[in-house]
């Protein structure tokens, strides 16, 4: 496929994914159920793994070559999509912790970090990018 068509055509899902994590940016934490914290890391999973492979696509249609999500990470930052890589490495590693672990303790704070810090670097990658096409 060509590079150019498919970083446009995943930008395309990291917009829906983005869109509905806009959704929830306004509203306070307490208002959310239990269900719905689960879900907001699912969305959280979902959203990591399009934006670092957004990342990958735009920059191999910019004829470099990335082999892993980290690297993806790094790149990114070096060519002026993010601007903290190590926040986003933060957020893959903790995507990492989330869908491998089934212990409910870290539920809360999960859901803060993905709301506070999370949100604002995909907002910032959505806005990047969303220029380029």
């Amino acid at each position: 496929m060509d590079n150019d068509i498919r970083w446009k055509q995943r930008f395309e899902y990291f917009q829906r994914a983005f869109v509905n994590l806009d959704k929830l940016k306004d509203k306070r934490f307490n208002d959310f159920s239990e269900l719905e914290r689960e879900g907001i890391i699912q969305r959280f999973e979902v959203s990591i793994e399009l934006s670092w492979k957004l990342m990958k696509d735009f920059l191999q249609n910019e004829g470099y070559e990335i082999k892993s999500p980290k690297e993806s990470i790094r790149q990114a930052f070096v060519y002026g999509l993010i601007s903290d890589a190590e926040a986003w490495i933060e957020a893959l590693n903790r995507r990492n912790i989330t869908s491998h672990t089934y212990d409910e303790s870290g539920l809360n704070e999960n859901v803060e970090y993905i709301l506070s810090t999370f949100y604002p670097l995909m907002r910032d990658l959505y806005h990047t990018l969303k220029v380029r096409l």
